[in-house]
């Protein structure tokens, strides 16, 4: 959630890790601090707020220094105030702390603290890490480094820590435990950051962290790293890899927002998401992550998805998919809830983990669940080296590229385009698909990219009806088969950024509760482009009329139905039934967005949200 960023070298720190703070702030933006090594002392700066306003508070202070930590937070133990924002000191003033994740026996270990005469200024459960090392250090007479392993022994939870010293000023020690944590390696620095965001425009040459990593770096002595798991603490050899993100892809690109740029990148990351997995005749469709893997899938008894929040909506779509073309029952699942509720797991199931950061805590506990019950894993994520790449058995990148906005777009349309191939390779080598609607589906998929094109004439179109949105306290979405799970996240879009309560339903489910809900004020979203259930949604819009609802659809091109009975109409191309999430989901962005705008929201930092969910 929080997000980490460190440097030391020959470089002055403080721009390197304002930067960084920058372009990690959509991992949490509830306050931001500094830390600098200057001379034999930490000089700590920290502000509640956007990182915006710690830059402008440090502006005529002195942040030399060639060695320093910076976080910003999303609050989870004590509210946002400067007392509470990272980095955290030690009582001598001789350590500095930035943690992201939680400590979930802190109030034991605070209280022991405590009874031995430590106080605390916050509310935190990360400062209860630098009193703990700091005792550790103390009691044992040891190194740092060894009162790190000696904390980090004691500690349950997850964490990725970046500490400096005033004993040891040409160091960072670091560690993480299922919270992401990478060094960049420079020619005589290192840089370091919760992803590859502040490093990229330094250097490519990373290290992913493992789980239970303690890690030492010095521009005179290099980089060792230890893990906490191994009883020896014995050195481990560094895996270097090439950092896969550009500078080019974490910047606007000359649009006003992080969001609508995603949003227009849709029909680049959809091409990239289906480049080299379908073959030129178009008569095969493989992902490479999963040859090893496939006699499994295709022979399973039944899969399970796990995944939370717009994972969980491309998720419940994949259920339609696999269905459909595959011929297998799927189950999806809130990883959240499937962990905790002891759930049936068999060794022919196949548990496909869907995640955008690859670092949801919720859903690598499911992975860890499943793998413990025999179960294949799969995972489905974007960021190159996540935990979840890493304890996954096979998988599929989806290539869409760094997503900064919080909001999440492309990424959905990418995991729904894998999951899609996915659905059609497994199809095709079961035989539970024929040859002509096989064609039909790969032709109309490389198809949709031009398709969302043309969607993006329609955004002043959109704009207009955004303006009728924004003035409302509440919003119904509606859809049946597989636009249901649409109109799910396209409630989501609007709820996250707008502040405006929405709810996604079946549009059969109406009858059954939400039509209490209607009346001339409530907007209700319609999505009319299922071919099986057209005249039922048409039965179902008829329903909302006569209550005086007003209705928004999106209908395909040349509909006159639906378009007649409604007050605001977005036409989308006509495409594949199977394939229409991919097409339906974009004009509700859009729609989103631009009621977010008119609202006056911040789009790429929606209120209370954070991108990546590393914490329960």
């Amino acid at each position: 959630m929080c997000g980490i960023v460190a440097y030391i070298g020959k470089k002055e720190a403080y721009p390197i890790l304002m930067k960084g703070l920058e372009r990690l702030e959509y991992r949490g933006y509830d306050s931001a601090g500094v830390a600098l090594m200057q001379s034999d002392t930490i000089t700590l700066y920290k502000k509640r707020g956007k990182v915006s306003e710690l830059e402008d508070y440090c502006e005529q202070r002195d942040t030399s220094g060639h060695a320093g930590i910076a976080h910003t937070r999303w609050a989870t133990h004590g509210e946002p105030n400067e007392q509470n924002a990272h980095p955290h000191l030690s009582e001598d003033h001789r350590i500095a702390l930035i943690h992201n994740g939680i400590i979930e026996n802190y109030l034991s270990l605070k209280k022991e603290l405590l009874n031995r005469g430590y106080k605390f200024l916050s509310e935190t459960d990360t400062e209860v890490l630098v009193h703990l090392i700091n005792e550790m250090q103390q009691k044992n007479n040891v190194s740092l480094e060894e009162a790190v392993l000696l904390a980090l022994a004691n500690v349950e939870g997850t964490y990725a820590l970046a500490i400096l010293s005033v004993d040891n000023p040409d160091q960072l020690i670091l560690a993480k435990k299922g919270s992401p944590l990478l060094i960049g390696v420079g020619d005589d620095d290192f840089f370091v950051g919760s992803d590859g965001a502040p490093i990229v425009e330094y250097t490519n040459k990373v290290v992913y962290l493992d789980d239970g990593d303690v890690a030492v770096v010095s521009p005179d002595k290099g980089l060792r790293i230890r893990n906490i798991r191994d009883e020896h603490a014995l050195l481990k050899k560094p895996n270097y890899q090439l950092l896969e993100m550009t500078l080019e892809q974490i910047e606007k690109g000359g649009f006003e927002t992080y969001m609508l740029k995603e949003i227009y990148e849709q029909p680049k990351s959809i091409r990239d998401s289906m480049r080299g997995r379908i073959n030129l005749q178009k008569d095969i469709v493989s992902l490479g992550g999963l040859i090893e893997y496939e006699h499994k899938m295709v022979n399973a008894k039944r899969f399970i998805i796990a995944a939370c929040g717009t994972s969980w909506h491309a998720g419940l779509v994949a259920e339609y998919l696999i269905e459909s073309l595959v011929r297998i029952p799927v189950e999806v699942e809130y990883a959240s809830e499937f962990r905790y509720r002891n759930p049936i797991i068999y060794s022919d199931d196949v548990l496909i983990a869907i995640s955008q950061s690859g670092e949801t805590a919720d859903t690598l506990a499911a992975v860890d669940l499943a793998k413990r019950h025999g179960a294949t894993v799969i995972g489905i994520c974007n960021v190159v080296g996540s935990t979840l790449a890493r304890e996954t058995m096979a998988g599929s990148y989806t290539h869409a590229g760094p997503e900064i906005g919080v909001a999440s777009t492309k990424a959905f349309t990418a995991q729904v385009t894998v999951l899609t191939l996915m659905a059609l390779s497994l199809a095709q080598k079961k035989g539970s698909i024929s040859k002509s609607k096989y064609h039909q589906l790969v032709n109309d998929l490389e198809s949709i990219p031009e398709k969302i094109e043309r969607i993006f004439t329609q955004e002043e179109h959109i704009q207009k009806i955004a303006q009728f949105v924004a003035t409302r306290p509440n919003a119904i979405f509606l859809g049946r088969g597989i636009n249901y799970p649409v109109a799910l996240e396209g409630a989501l879009k609007l709820k996250e950024i707008s502040y405006i309560h929405a709810e996604g339903y079946p549009a059969a489910e109406m009858k059954h509760g939400p039509i209490a809900l209607i009346d001339d004020h409530m907007p209700i979203i319609a999505i009319a482009t299922e071919q099986l259930t057209y005249d039922k949604v048409v039965s179902n819009i008829q329903e909302v009329i006569a209550r005086k609802g007003t209705v928004i659809s999106i209908v395909t091109e040349g509909d006159t139905t639906v378009k007649g009975m409604s007050k605001f109409c977005i036409e989308i191309p006509v495409t594949e039934e199977l394939l229409t999430p991919l097409v339906a989901a974009v004009p509700l962005q859009l729609l989103a967005y631009h009621v977010a705008l008119i609202r006056g929201c911040d789009v790429d930092k929606p209120r209370n949200l954070a991108k990546s969910v590393s914490v329960e």
